[in-house]
């Protein structure tokens, strides 16, 4: 990973999911499990975000974030492909927490989305090479 380009916004797409999953636990604590999983998968849209430009690659579009994972990341071997997997589950989630009308995030499916994202955020969190 090349952080000099966009050095400042992956720091703060790093630092966005970081505190997505925090927002994400504190909501699921407080009952509230659409919006927990949709933290959840914010925390992985903002880490990959994060990936995504260290490596020059901008998008707008959520679609086109998650493709580049997979096209970038997840095929070239750096992303386990149980990320990718996971990553399109939480985007599928998210629909149903944020525009699900009468559906409802069932609460075991909260805590798994709070779990898989913290375990995505590692991953691309491992792709950086460590400060000295």
């Amino acid at each position: 990973m090349n952080l000099p380009l966009f050095e400042p916004e992956v720091t703060a797409n790093l630092e966005r999911a970081e505190e997505s999953i925090r927002a994400a636990q504190l909501l699921y604590e407080a009952g509230h499990r659409d919006f927990a999983a949709a933290r959840a998968y914010y925390a992985t849209f903002y880490a990959a975000t994060a990936a995504l430009l260290s490596e020059g690659r901008e998008y707008q579009k959520h679609s086109g974030v998650i493709a580049a994972v997979h096209k970038f990341l997840v095929k070239t071997g750096k992303l386990d492909k149980e990320h990718g997997k996971n990553l399109n589950w939480l985007f599928e989630l998210r629909s149903i927490g944020d525009y699900g009308d009468t559906r409802h995030v069932p609460q075991e499916d909260a805590a798994r989305a709070i779990a898989v994202a913290r375990s995505f955020v590692a991953a691309i969190k491992k792709l950086f090479p460590c400060p000295e």
